[in-house]
């Protein structure tokens, strides 16, 4: 065991020693010429002669070959040097630094707009368990499932439009001063609030349902007390993905730099990856990286904090669901609406152009109006829907399969998860491309690469907490072999909660998908996925609202129907029947003719008729 643990850092260094390799050699695994690209990006007027390409070339050194430039700049970095940019000749360090501290206070901010959300969110729960009244309680959470699913660029595209521009509250371009920061701090942790919400919320029924809760309600403890305690209950299985959205917010929030101009890690790291500045580009990796470890461990490290000695004594209890949550019939409302938006889109010609009717406003015609080409959006959300769904469908199963795959190793995804957490997405589309090239499959294997993560950090703190309750310690104590707890006891109480988490990200893996796409890594224009339809769409938001709407409304009711199925579907018709057999049995039995207080009243009256 003690050999197993010393191998963990020397894993986490072989990981981050390959991603930075990986980094390293991206023009060359893309086939492209890192001089063209250099040059193009350092002056686009400038004619790429053979002298000038020879000229970049020298002064990058990049005839010595990518091995040798990679050794040239690890053994800088040694040194405390970075290197310097190949585009603008400026020192790496102080750049990345600054980006770094900026996307560092944003992501505090977004947090902190996370956490509030989150707590709202579970609020209802709280409530009702703190007065034991979940029992059966609704699977509900799909104003949450709404707020979840809505791309962190449309809503940082509204907020700048409408509360920037339009009604001049806060400023909406530029990174000054404190204002500043509220309307990129809403976009990202608005939705990253609402999956945590959500998450907490799924586990909090059985936190309420431990013997410590009865115990303490039996005794006539307040309900807040117990809430505040079910509530600390719950956070260690959630502080992994946590440790996730830092990482995440701080490299990702790419889309949200670009619209608020703000000068931050992420938008760094694209602008170095698009332009192939290779210094900059693996100083940033490496901050992620560093990042993404720390945030790791201390995440981990809080778990057991708060967890306490029970961990360690296996003397916690289960998080099973106690009971249920009640079906509902909203999968099937939700899904009905779905299927008919798409049915009739599907009727319709999605590559129809009719410049007289650009982006023109929902009609008879055009239900969901047009777009900035005369394109009826109705049609091109329905053909859209089609690739889109079934290839979101696809990857969200193989992450969930790899995700609790990994996650049952934890020694082994622990420094692997951390790695991947470090990649954007879009790097991750890069480097994907760049080893199998642009394609249809590139988006969904860019995007399988990294969906795993998460998943697999709720499936390791689960796990964890798992292996230490008392019932799995005494099943072990009977002679229960590994087989038999894995397959009887640890899978039942993880696989639900962590299957609920996949169909939670379904929406956003079809985002993300068709937002690789547009950036050229996968089916490009005129092709009709709802991510390419929110992108093209977004300049015209503020003149043409319905044009964005329309697929980020269809994207937010596949987030609705994905969330509710979590709790089970309910047909109407045998809602009622359940009704009708629910007052038969709450009706008082009949009295038995033969029984002596059915035969006095009889008597009686005999009697009276003498």
């Amino acid at each position: 065991m003690t050999v197993v643990r010393g191998l963990v850092p020397l894993w986490r260094a072989v990981l981050g020693g390959a991603l930075l390799c990986g980094v390293g050699l991206l023009p060359w695994l893309s086939r492209t010429d890192p001089a063209l690209t250099v040059l193009k990006a350092r002056s686009a007027e400038r004619d790429p002669t053979p002298e000038a390409l020879e000229s970049v070339r020298s002064q990058l050194g990049l005839d010595a070959g990518p091995l040798r430039l990679l050794g040239s700049w690890l053994s800088g970095l040694l040194r405390g040097d970075a290197g310097r940019s190949w585009i603008s000749g400026a020192e790496v360090t102080p750049s990345v630094v600054q980006a770094l501290g900026v996307s560092l206070l944003l992501m505090a901010g977004a947090l902190a707009v996370a956490v509030v959300t989150a707590g709202a969110v579970c609020a209802r729960t709280l409530w009702l368990g703190a007065r034991r009244q979940l029992d059966g309680r609704p699977s509900g959470g799909t104003g949450s499932a709404l707020l979840s699913t809505l791309p962190d660029f449309l809503t940082a595209s509204v907020l700048a439009a409408v509360v920037g521009v339009q009604l001049g509250w806060l400023p909406a371009l530029g990174w000054y001063g404190p204002q500043w920061m509220v309307l990129p701090a809403l976009s990202l942790g608005l939705p990253a609030g609402a999956l945590l919400g959500r998450l907490l919320d799924d586990m909090l029924p059985g936190a309420f349902a431990e013997p410590w809760a009865l115990a303490a309600a039996a005794r006539g403890v307040r309900g807040r007390s117990i809430a505040r305690q079910a509530l600390r209950r719950c956070v260690p299985g959630l502080l992994p993905n946590v440790g996730l959205f830092v990482v995440g917010l701080t490299g990702g929030a790419v889309a949200v730099e670009q619209i608020f101009d703000i000068p931050g890690l992420g938008r760094l790291s694209l602008q170095a990856a698009v332009a192939q500045d290779l210094p900059v580009l693996q100083a940033g990796t490496l901050a992620l990286v560093l990042l993404a470890a720390a945030a790791g461990g201390l995440a981990r490290l809080a778990a057991r904090l708060l967890v306490g000695p029970a961990l360690r004594d296996g003397a916690l209890s289960s998080l099973h669901r106690p009971t249920p949550s009640r079906p509902t019939a909203l999968p099937l409302l939700y899904g009905g609406l779905l299927l008919a938006v798409i049915a009739l889109g599907l009727a319709r010609d999605p590559l129809e152009l009719d410049t007289t009717a650009r982006l023109q406003s929902p009609s008879w015609a055009h239900p969901f109006g047009t777009d900035a080409l005369g394109r009826d959006v109705l049609a091109r959300v329905g053909h859209g829907a089609l690739d889109t769904l079934a290839l979101a469908v696809a990857v969200s199963a193989a992450a969930l399969v790899l995700g609790v795959v990994l996650g049952l190793l934890p020694r082994l995804s622990g420094p692997l998860l951390d790695t991947v957490n470090a990649v954007p997405p879009v790097l991750a589309g890069l480097l994907v491309a760049s080893v199998a090239g642009s394609g249809a499959s590139t988006p969904a294997f860019a995007v399988a690469a990294v969906a795993w993560a998460p998943l697999s950090a709720h499936t390791s703190a689960l796990l964890q907490q798992e292996r230490a309750t008392t019932h799995l310690t005494a099943t072990r104590g009977l002679g229960a072999g590994r087989p038999y707890l894995l397959r009887h006891e640890l899978l039942p109480a993880v696989l639900p909660p962590v299957t609920r988490h996949a169909l939670l990200r379904l929406p956003g893996v079809a985002l993300a998908l068709a937002a690789l796409g547009f950036l050229g890594l996968g089916a490009q224009p005129p092709s009709p996925e709802w991510g390419l339809l929110l992108a093209e769409n977004q300049p015209y938001a503020e003149r043409a609202p319905w044009a964005v709407l329309a697929p980020a409304a269809v994207l937010a009711l596949l987030g609705a129907v994905a969330v509710t199925a979590g709790g089970g579907v309910r047909w109407p018709g045998r809602a009622r029947r359940r009704r009708s057999v629910k007052s038969l049995a709450a009706q008082p039995p009949a009295t038995p003719l033969s029984s002596p207080a059915a035969q006095q009243p009889a008597t009686t009256a005999i009697k009276e008729s003498r």
